[in-house]
């Protein structure tokens, strides 16, 4: 933009930034919004406008996720009032303030509530093979969240000895019937989570709602990404150096898709930065009218 701020150089920014993520709506979004903004300035004008509205876009952000966390809260505390003891969260993937700006999504309540002495404990899925639970683990160590990390695959075992209150995911995108797409195995808890009779709350930010779409188990492209992330493995050596260890050969067949999409009739409820509602599409128009 700073070189070339005319108009077939910013289309041909937005589309190359857009293809990165073809399942999450959000960059979409914010590039729909950040092109409309500029094609209205004169070209010398771009550069610097440009900063100032993905700082706005950031600030727009932070108070989303607050507010999303102060709705959030609001179901933690009374889990807590009716539980009488610590409040036992499960959430998948990431979605606090390394993926966001400041709080997060999901994680937003759970900062909230650490923060307003609620307790609260929180069991980490790993999120295979992205490993974003690993990133999850970090930021509540940083904050002194009690959690503990888990296999994807043993959410469904605490799930069924009542040992979880209530799963809290973020989204990449839902559709404006409800349908939930978010990080691979997010699918499989809300499975589990409905067979467990425990409530399943998915926190969605305005702009991850995509209006355009309905059914998000046909509409919704999926990304799928390298096998490499799944036959290679990286870790630390114990000296704390990186490495990776290949479990797999290079020729070993790999499917490694990256999201899946939950149906709107597995979720319990939809915490936006407007409140919670149901995750139907006459609830989220009203939500969002």
């Amino acid at each position: 933009m700073t070189d070339d701020p005319g108009d077939p150089k910013l289309d041909t920014a937005c589309a190359q930034l857009g293809g990165t993520r073809p399942t999450a709506v959000n960059l979409r979004w914010a590039l729909d919004r950040m092109r409309a903004h500029l094609r209205a300035l004169p070209t010398a004008n771009r550069a610097e406008a440009a900063w100032r509205e993905a700082a706005n876009i950031a600030e727009q952000d932070v108070a989303i996720n607050r507010a999303i966390g102060e709705h959030g809260l609001l179901l933690i505390a009374a889990l807590q009032q009716r539980l009488q003891r610590t409040v036992n969260v499960l959430t998948h993937c990431n979605a606090g303030w390394l993926a966001t700006v400041d709080w997060g999504t999901a994680l937003a309540p759970i900062y909230l509530a650490h923060d307003a002495g609620t307790p609260v404990h929180v069991w980490v899925s790993e999120t295979r093979p992205r490993n974003q639970g690993l990133l999850t683990a970090w930021e509540l160590r940083e904050q002194g969240v009690a959690h503990t990390v888990i296999a994807d695959n043993a959410a469904g075992h605490l799930l069924q000895r009542g040992q979880v209150d209530v799963v809290l995911v973020g989204a990449d995108r839902v559709t404006r019937r409800g349908d939930v797409c978010n990080k691979i195995g997010t699918y499989l808890k809300a499975l589990a989570a409905r067979e467990a009779k425990v409530p399943f709350y998915v926190a969605v930010p305005g702009p991850t709602v995509d209006w355009t779409l309905e059914d998000g188990l046909s509409e919704i492209p999926i990304e799928e990404r390298s096998g490499e992330e799944v036959r290679v493995v990286q870790g630390l050596t114990p000296g704390g150096a990186p490495c990776a260890a290949r479990l797999l050969g290079a020729a070993a067949g790999v499917a490694n898709p990256a999201f899946d999409v939950t149906p709107a009739h597995l979720v319990t409820g939809l915490i936006t930065e407007r409140g919670v509602c149901a995750a139907n599409a006459e609830a989220l128009a009203k939500m969002f009218r």
